[in-house]
């Protein structure tokens, strides 16, 4: 037996593939600790410069107090990404089921094992697809993660009954290009699969981590729209609103096509990505992706300033300079900041359900942050009526 710690950097799908890990050891009888253990496994990520050098000092950090560390995730396959590392460093080069597999196998089982996990977070990531078969510009995750694939919906559906008996009041669908899932021979798109999800006794919020433009097809509106279960948030990647650099980035819609597409969607709570600084950004086009931003009404926006990636087409590409990206991405996060207080204040004299995974703080159902004063424990629903708002989110008493 040993005892063992998880730690996971980046997306959802990170977070996910961390879950995996943590569920295989404990299910092979080896202990959970907060901090620290024997065994500490960092899962990493590589989509910027300063992605690689958080995991990189996750893992030396790491390496101090544990007997053995595994590096896994997408920074694992960079190459030398984690060259000089201390000699206690596994790095695995590898992600989802086989980082799991692999960091079980070493470590290994201690005999006959029924194990019981208890409740990690009110809110379960379940996996469906991996990988990307697309090949934008400055993205590195098909060259660390690989071709798209999906999971069978009966393995996806399978994982969702159990999350929700586990006692999970949201689900997350999550992969890394929600929707490229397809499981032909059960006929299932993702639209189908939401519908299904949706429906599964125990599921009383279902979300989606994010999906590109390209896939909010009529079909999924339709489902995602329909669906009781169904939060009213939608995370869309844009990256730009210049149509300039969407084509140098290698992105696959126009920024007319990526505001026609969410046309239907008004009225939910829209968030995003952006990069700012990509080479070919000059001020106006930076200026067109603030006025889309605004015209739209994104809440949020994931501002990442360029960093060029290895193996890439824009690897050796870096013009814009680091005081332009500093100064745009301010400016950007400053229009996010007021574009989510016009939609808290929109939400002050109404009611909303909220899931509480902190005391005292949660998320209405459209992915809004409450704060409810006299909320009830972790993991349980309120009904809550908001009376203000604060820098972190909606001001709201218990209904």
């Amino acid at each position: 037996m040993a005892t063992f710690s998880t730690r996971f950097l980046g997306c959802k799908v990170s977070f996910a593939d961390a879950q995996a890990i943590r569920e295989r050891l404990l299910g092979d009888g080896h202990v959970e600790v907060a901090e620290g253990g024997e065994i500490q496994v960092v899962n990493t990520c590589c989509v910027t410069h300063e992605a690689v050098s958080k995991s990189r000092q996750a893992a030396s950090r790491a390496a101090r107090s544990a007997q053995t560390v595994y590096v896994t995730g997408c920074a694992s396959n960079l190459e030398g990404a984690f060259s000089g590392a201390p000699e206690n460093v596994v790095v695995t080069a590898r992600t989802g089921d086989e980082a799991a597999s692999f960091v079980a196998g070493d470590v290994g089982a201690i005999g006959c094992v029924e194990a019981h996990h208890g409740l990690d977070r009110v809110r379960a990531f379940v996996k469906i697809q991996d990988g990307c078969s697309f090949s934008c510009a400055f993205c590195v995750i098909p060259l660390v993660r690989g071709a798209t694939r999906s999971r069978t919906a009966a393995a996806v559906l399978a994982e969702v009954r159990r999350r929700a008996a586990q006692g999970h009041r949201e689900i997350v669908l999550t992969g890394v290009n929600l929707g490229c899932f397809r499981d032909r021979e059960a006929g299932y798109t993702l639209a189908g699969l939401v519908r299904e999800a949706g429906a599964i006794p125990g599921v009383e919020r279902l979300r989606l981590s994010s999906i590109e433009v390209n896939h909010v097809t009529d079909e999924l509106v339709a489902a995602l729209t329909e669906t009781p279960t169904v939060s009213p948030h939608l995370h869309v990647p844009l990256q730009s609103g210049d149509d300039r650099v969407l084509r140098a980035m290698g992105r696959r819609y126009t920024a007319a096509q990526f505001e026609r597409r969410l046309e239907p969607l008004r009225g939910l709570n829209l968030t995003s990505d952006v990069i700012v600084g990509f080479p070919t950004e000059d001020e106006a086009a930076f200026e067109r992706t603030l006025a889309l931003v605004e015209r739209l009404g994104i809440t949020k926006v994931h501002v990442f300033p360029y960093s060029p990636r290895p193996g890439t087409r824009t690897a050796r590409e870096d013009v814009v300079p680091t005081a332009v990206k500093r100064d745009r991405s301010r400016r950007l996060r400053a229009l996010s900041d007021e574009l989510s207080r016009r939609r808290w204040q929109e939400r002050v004299g109404t009611t909303d359900r909220v899931l509480v995974d902190r005391p005292g703080r949660g998320y209405a159902d459209d992915y809004t942050p409450w704060l409810v004063r006299d909320a009830p424990e972790v993991g349980a629903f309120v009904t809550a009526r908001a009376v203000g708002i604060a820098d972190e989110g909606v001001l709201a008493v218990a209904a």
